[in-house]
């Protein structure tokens, strides 16, 4: 699991989050939401280690975390899929897939079968650049890339943001998957409240960097988080 108990970050002399906590389990998808700016993807890049934190704990399988680095945490399992893709554009797909190979022993460096599976456009368009793809195309290879590593845990900022309906759906059912295999945490940042409600097993909504509501789905009632949500 990963879990941030009482986080705080700011950037300069701006504070950014004010006490964030959040525990993301094996088996469970773990939904961060608000509007934007109330700082969401500043959470998810302080849980990858690619933005020191403030104050607070930070624990990744239970062992307390000092200040980590981006390339730590991925060779801890932890991988990111991050907002915009941010996909290598003159690399090919297999190229930028193996940009993950950095953090795995050589006997790991290669990527998993089951990847291709569950996204097949990336092994016919194998050889074609990144930057050819479409903006679907382009959103499964980054989670494609984050899955190179076999994380642990999995960080999704957005994943939906400007994709066909279509491919939502794929992704969706993507995460589901990972999900039901038991052995991954997964946390997911969304705005698409459908997405977000059908996959979530628990939910966290920020507003101005700060917690506002947050618990199992089980205890929240959907159309009383969707109002709360809107009106933030």
């Amino acid at each position: 699991m990963i879990e941030a108990e009482n986080v705080t970050l700011s950037y300069g002399s701006s504070r950014i989050l004010h006490g964030v906590s959040l525990r993301a389990e094996p088996g469970r998808v773990t939904c961060v939401m608000g509007n934007n700016g109330v700082g969401k993807t500043s959470l998810m890049n302080l849980l990858a280690g690619r933005h020191p934190r403030a104050g607070g704990e930070l624990r990744l399988m239970g062992a307390r975390l000092g200040r980590v680095t981006a390339q730590e945490m991925a060779r801890r399992g932890v991988g990111y899929v991050p907002q915009g893709r941010a996909i290598f554009p003159l690399l090919t797909v297999r190229e930028n897939l193996e940009t993950g190979f950095g953090c795995l022993p050589a006997a790991q460096r290669r990527v998993p079968d089951d990847i291709y599976d569950s996204f097949p456009v990336l092994a016919e368009m194998a050889h074609r650049r990144g930057g050819d793809l479409s903006g679907g195309q382009q959103q499964q290879l980054a989670i494609a890339r984050a899955l190179v590593i076999r994380p642990r845990v999995l960080l999704m900022d957005e994943p939906t943001e400007g994709i066909q309906p279509n491919i939502i759906a794929q992704i969706g059912r993507v995460i589901a998957g990972l999900r039901d295999r038991g052995d991954m945490a997964i946390v997911l940042v969304e705005q698409y409240f459908d997405f977000a409600w059908n996959l979530g097993d628990s939910f966290t909504l920020l507003e101005r960097g700060s917690v506002v509501r947050q618990g199992p789905r089980g205890a929240l009632e959907r159309d009383d988080l969707h109002r709360q949500l809107a009106s933030l």
